[in-house]
Protein backbone atom coordinates (compact mmCIF):
# COMPACT_ATOMS: atom_id res chain seq x y z
CA UNK A 1 0.00 0.00 0.00
CA UNK A 2 1.04 3.62 -0.87
CA UNK A 3 -0.52 5.91 2.50
CA UNK A 4 -0.39 9.48 2.35
CA UNK A 5 -1.85 12.53 3.68
CA UNK A 6 -2.99 15.36 1.79
CA UNK A 7 -4.34 18.87 2.41
CA UNK A 8 -2.90 22.34 3.49
CA UNK A 9 -0.36 22.40 6.20
CA UNK A 10 -1.61 21.56 9.41
CA UNK A 11 -4.67 20.33 8.26
CA UNK A 12 -3.83 17.47 6.10
CA UNK A 13 -6.61 14.22 5.55
CA UNK A 14 -5.48 10.47 4.99
CA UNK A 15 -5.30 8.64 1.55
CA UNK A 16 -3.99 6.03 0.05
CA UNK A 17 -3.14 5.35 -4.22
CA UNK A 18 -5.52 2.74 -5.63
CA UNK A 19 -4.35 -0.08 -7.90
CA UNK A 20 -4.41 2.76 -11.07
CA UNK A 21 -2.39 5.25 -8.60
CA UNK A 22 -5.49 7.66 -7.92
CA UNK A 23 -5.48 8.93 -4.59
CA UNK A 24 -8.42 7.96 -2.71
CA UNK A 25 -9.75 9.72 0.85
CA UNK A 26 -9.40 7.54 4.09
CA UNK A 27 -10.67 9.71 6.66
CA UNK A 28 -13.95 7.68 7.12
CA UNK A 29 -11.75 4.77 7.67
CA UNK A 30 -8.75 6.29 10.51
CA UNK A 31 -8.49 9.52 11.74
CA UNK A 32 -4.94 9.64 10.13
CA UNK A 33 -1.69 8.21 9.15
CA UNK A 34 -0.23 7.91 12.27
CA UNK A 35 1.22 5.52 15.31
CA UNK A 36 -2.28 4.03 15.57
CA UNK A 37 -2.59 3.32 12.05
CA UNK A 38 0.92 2.06 11.02
CA UNK A 39 1.29 -1.15 13.54
CA UNK A 40 0.92 -4.92 11.64
CA UNK A 41 -2.89 -5.06 13.18
CA UNK A 42 -3.89 -1.51 11.36
CA UNK A 43 -1.91 -2.18 8.37
CA UNK A 44 -3.80 -5.42 7.81
CA UNK A 45 -6.77 -3.82 8.36
CA UNK A 46 -6.09 -0.96 5.64
CA UNK A 47 -5.41 -3.93 3.55
CA UNK A 48 -8.54 -5.20 3.50
CA UNK A 49 -10.32 -2.08 2.18
CA UNK A 50 -11.80 -2.31 -1.65
CA UNK A 51 -10.16 1.44 -2.47
CA UNK A 52 -12.29 1.71 -5.58
CA UNK A 53 -15.09 2.40 -3.34
CA UNK A 54 -13.29 5.21 -1.31
CA UNK A 55 -13.76 9.05 -2.40
CA UNK A 56 -11.25 10.02 -5.15
CA UNK A 57 -9.28 13.77 -4.59
CA UNK A 58 -8.74 15.65 -7.08
CA UNK A 59 -5.67 15.99 -8.96
CA UNK A 60 -3.05 18.91 -7.49
CA UNK A 61 -3.60 18.76 -4.31
CA UNK A 62 -0.44 19.13 -1.95
CA UNK A 63 0.98 16.34 -0.37
CA UNK A 64 2.35 16.40 3.22
CA UNK A 65 4.49 14.71 5.23
CA UNK A 66 3.11 10.74 5.10
CA UNK A 67 3.41 10.31 8.45
CA UNK A 68 1.69 12.57 11.06
CA UNK A 69 2.93 13.13 14.69
CA UNK A 70 6.55 11.66 13.83
CA UNK A 71 8.13 10.88 17.83
CA UNK A 72 11.88 11.05 16.67
CA UNK A 73 13.62 11.33 13.11
CA UNK A 74 17.44 9.31 13.80
CA UNK A 75 19.89 10.11 10.96
CA UNK A 76 22.83 7.85 9.91
CA UNK A 77 26.21 9.28 9.18
CA UNK A 78 28.45 8.29 6.57
CA UNK A 79 26.92 4.84 6.00
CA UNK A 80 28.12 4.61 2.49
CA UNK A 81 31.72 4.00 1.82
CA UNK A 82 31.68 6.63 -1.21
CA UNK A 83 30.21 9.23 0.52
CA UNK A 84 32.64 8.89 3.37
CA UNK A 85 35.65 8.83 1.11
CA UNK A 86 34.09 12.50 -0.52
CA UNK A 87 33.82 14.38 2.68
CA UNK A 88 37.16 13.21 3.31
CA UNK A 89 36.23 11.05 6.89
CA UNK A 90 36.66 7.13 6.93
CA UNK A 91 34.01 4.39 6.88
CA UNK A 92 32.82 4.36 10.36
CA UNK A 93 32.72 0.83 12.46
CA UNK A 94 29.54 1.52 14.05
CA UNK A 95 27.03 3.81 12.87
CA UNK A 96 27.10 7.13 13.61
CA UNK A 97 23.73 8.55 14.81
CA UNK A 98 22.13 12.10 15.04
CA UNK A 99 19.11 13.70 15.56
CA UNK A 100 16.74 15.88 13.11
CA UNK A 101 14.58 17.86 14.75
CA UNK A 102 10.82 16.89 13.94
CA UNK A 103 10.18 20.91 13.49
CA UNK A 104 12.13 20.49 10.29
CA UNK A 105 8.96 17.81 8.32
CA UNK A 106 7.79 19.48 5.28
CA UNK A 107 5.74 17.35 2.32
CA UNK A 108 7.88 16.09 -0.77
CA UNK A 109 6.84 19.29 -2.92
CA UNK A 110 6.94 22.13 -0.42
CA UNK A 111 9.97 24.48 -0.41
CA UNK A 112 12.91 24.20 0.79
CA UNK A 113 14.33 27.75 2.71
CA UNK A 114 17.77 28.57 2.93
CA UNK A 115 18.36 29.71 6.62
CA UNK A 116 19.58 32.85 7.77
CA UNK A 117 22.33 33.87 6.90
CA UNK A 118 23.39 30.39 4.99
CA UNK A 119 26.01 30.02 2.42
CA UNK A 120 26.40 26.45 2.40
CA UNK A 121 23.02 24.48 2.25
CA UNK A 122 23.56 21.02 0.81
CA UNK A 123 21.31 17.92 -0.27
CA UNK A 124 20.92 14.24 0.68
CA UNK A 125 18.79 11.91 -1.28
CA UNK A 126 18.19 8.98 1.43
CA UNK A 127 16.01 5.57 2.54
CA UNK A 128 13.61 6.50 5.10
CA UNK A 129 12.81 3.78 7.10
CA UNK A 130 9.25 4.22 9.05
CA UNK A 131 9.11 2.23 12.40
CA UNK A 132 5.45 0.30 12.92
CA UNK A 133 6.07 -1.53 16.59
CA UNK A 134 8.03 -0.63 19.42
CA UNK A 135 11.88 -2.04 19.02
CA UNK A 136 13.77 -2.64 21.70
CA UNK A 137 16.90 -3.81 22.02
CA UNK A 138 15.75 -6.11 18.86
CA UNK A 139 17.77 -8.77 17.10
CA UNK A 140 19.08 -8.50 13.01
CA UNK A 141 17.01 -10.99 12.60
CA UNK A 142 13.67 -9.74 13.98
CA UNK A 143 14.27 -5.98 13.34
CA UNK A 144 12.86 -6.05 10.10
CA UNK A 145 9.36 -7.40 11.91
CA UNK A 146 9.26 -3.90 13.68
CA UNK A 147 9.30 -1.70 10.21
CA UNK A 148 5.77 -0.37 8.67
CA UNK A 149 7.61 0.54 5.72
CA UNK A 150 9.52 3.28 3.60
CA UNK A 151 9.90 7.02 2.37
CA UNK A 152 12.24 9.02 0.57
CA UNK A 153 14.07 11.69 2.83
CA UNK A 154 15.96 14.74 1.37
CA UNK A 155 18.60 15.36 4.57
CA UNK A 156 18.99 19.35 3.54
CA UNK A 157 21.91 19.65 5.61
CA UNK A 158 23.79 23.15 6.59
CA UNK A 159 27.77 22.21 6.30
CA UNK A 160 28.96 25.39 8.09
CA UNK A 161 25.99 25.20 10.90
CA UNK A 162 27.10 21.39 10.57
CA UNK A 163 30.46 21.48 11.00
CA UNK A 164 31.80 24.67 11.55
CA UNK A 165 29.32 26.22 14.65
CA UNK A 166 30.85 23.62 17.12
CA UNK A 167 29.57 20.60 19.00
CA UNK A 168 27.30 17.66 17.11
CA UNK A 169 25.93 17.83 13.79
CA UNK A 170 22.30 18.48 14.76
CA UNK A 171 22.73 22.42 14.51
CA UNK A 172 22.80 21.89 10.55
CA UNK A 173 20.33 19.49 10.24
CA UNK A 174 17.55 19.95 11.91
CA UNK A 175 16.18 23.92 10.56
CA UNK A 176 12.72 24.60 8.83
CA UNK A 177 11.79 22.64 6.07
CA UNK A 178 14.99 20.71 5.97
CA UNK A 179 12.85 17.40 6.34
CA UNK A 180 10.78 16.75 3.25
CA UNK A 181 9.38 13.54 3.28
CA UNK A 182 7.27 11.16 0.57
CA UNK A 183 4.91 11.43 -1.08
CA UNK A 184 3.54 8.63 0.38
CA UNK A 185 4.64 5.97 3.24
CA UNK A 186 5.22 2.45 0.72
CA UNK A 187 4.32 -0.37 3.16
CA UNK A 188 6.98 -3.20 3.58
CA UNK A 189 5.72 -5.89 2.03
CA UNK A 190 5.95 -3.73 -1.47
CA UNK A 191 9.35 -4.02 -0.64
CA UNK A 192 10.87 -7.10 -0.38
CA UNK A 193 14.24 -6.22 -0.65
CA UNK A 194 15.46 -2.59 0.97
CA UNK A 195 18.79 -3.34 0.01
CA UNK A 196 18.72 -3.80 -3.65
CA UNK A 197 16.63 -0.88 -4.43
CA UNK A 198 18.12 2.61 -6.76
CA UNK A 199 18.33 6.54 -5.12
CA UNK A 200 18.88 9.78 -7.18
CA UNK A 201 18.96 12.92 -6.87
CA UNK A 202 19.31 16.36 -9.14
CA UNK A 203 19.74 19.81 -9.00
CA UNK A 204 18.45 22.59 -11.56
CA UNK A 205 17.95 19.04 -13.82
CA UNK A 206 21.81 17.94 -12.89
CA UNK A 207 22.17 14.62 -11.45
CA UNK A 208 24.33 14.47 -8.39
CA UNK A 209 23.89 11.34 -6.70
CA UNK A 210 23.11 8.30 -8.38
CA UNK A 211 23.23 5.06 -6.01
CA UNK A 212 21.62 2.04 -4.18
CA UNK A 213 21.07 0.66 -0.99
CA UNK A 214 23.30 -2.40 -1.67
CA UNK A 215 26.43 -0.29 -1.14
CA UNK A 216 25.62 0.58 2.48
CA UNK A 217 28.07 -0.09 5.19
CA UNK A 218 24.89 -0.79 7.72
CA UNK A 219 21.63 -2.29 6.20
CA UNK A 220 18.65 -1.74 7.20
CA UNK A 221 18.14 -4.50 9.08
CA UNK A 222 21.31 -3.94 11.30
CA UNK A 223 20.41 0.04 11.96
CA UNK A 224 16.93 -0.54 13.26
CA UNK A 225 18.32 -3.65 15.60
CA UNK A 226 21.89 -1.35 16.52
CA UNK A 227 19.41 1.52 17.26
CA UNK A 228 16.91 0.10 19.41
CA UNK A 229 20.03 -0.85 21.98
CA UNK A 230 20.39 2.73 22.77
CA UNK A 231 16.91 3.58 22.60
CA UNK A 232 13.08 2.52 22.62
CA UNK A 233 12.12 2.76 18.96
CA UNK A 234 8.12 3.56 18.48
CA UNK A 235 5.54 3.70 15.88
CA UNK A 236 6.37 6.39 13.89
CA UNK A 237 9.58 7.46 14.31
CA UNK A 238 11.73 7.37 11.31
CA UNK A 239 15.33 6.46 10.49
CA UNK A 240 17.08 8.54 7.93
CA UNK A 241 19.49 5.60 6.58
CA UNK A 242 22.30 7.66 4.69
CA UNK A 243 23.38 9.18 1.67
CA UNK A 244 25.68 7.88 -1.36
CA UNK A 245 27.89 10.14 -3.10
CA UNK A 246 27.38 12.92 -4.79
CA UNK A 247 26.47 16.12 -2.24
CA UNK A 248 27.19 19.71 -2.63
CA UNK A 249 29.96 19.57 -0.42
CA UNK A 250 31.96 16.83 -2.20
CA UNK A 251 32.04 18.56 -5.53
CA UNK A 252 35.25 20.12 -6.59
CA UNK A 253 34.77 23.18 -5.92
CA UNK A 254 31.66 22.34 -3.62
CA UNK A 255 28.32 24.03 -4.74
CA UNK A 256 25.69 24.63 -2.42
CA UNK A 257 21.87 25.13 -2.98
CA UNK A 258 20.77 29.12 -3.94
CA UNK A 259 17.39 30.78 -4.08
CA UNK A 260 15.57 29.47 -7.72
CA UNK A 261 17.27 26.22 -7.15
CA UNK A 262 15.13 23.00 -7.93
CA UNK A 263 16.29 19.67 -6.54
CA UNK A 264 14.57 16.50 -7.93
CA UNK A 265 14.94 13.06 -6.32
CA UNK A 266 13.49 9.81 -6.03
CA UNK A 267 13.82 6.05 -4.88
CA UNK A 268 13.15 3.06 -6.78
CA UNK A 269 9.14 2.15 -5.97
CA UNK A 270 9.36 4.73 -3.45
CA UNK A 271 8.50 7.98 -5.58
CA UNK A 272 9.53 11.46 -5.94
CA UNK A 273 10.32 14.46 -4.31
CA UNK A 274 10.85 18.00 -5.68
CA UNK A 275 11.79 21.38 -4.27
CA UNK A 276 12.21 24.64 -5.29
CA UNK A 277 14.47 25.95 -2.72
CA UNK A 278 13.14 30.10 -0.94
CA UNK A 279 15.74 32.50 0.39
CA UNK A 280 14.90 32.82 4.48
CA UNK A 281 12.82 36.23 4.58
CA UNK A 282 15.48 38.04 6.13
CA UNK A 283 17.75 37.16 3.56
CA UNK A 284 15.35 37.96 0.96
CA UNK A 285 15.81 41.72 0.56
Amino acid sequence: MKLLRYGNPGQERPGILDAQGRLRDLAAQVGDIDDTVIGHQGLSRLATIDTSTLPIVDDGVRLGPPVARVGKIICVGMNYADHAAETGASVPEQPVLFMKATSSIVGAYDEVMIPRGSLKTDWEVELGIVIGTMARDVSDADALHHVAGYLVVNDVSERAFQLEHGGQWVKGKGCDTFGPLGPWLVTADEIPDPQNIGLWLEVNGHRYQQGNTRTMVFGVAHLVSYISRYMTLLPGDIISSGTPAGVGLGQHPPVYLRPGDVMELGIEGLGQQRQRVVAHPADAS
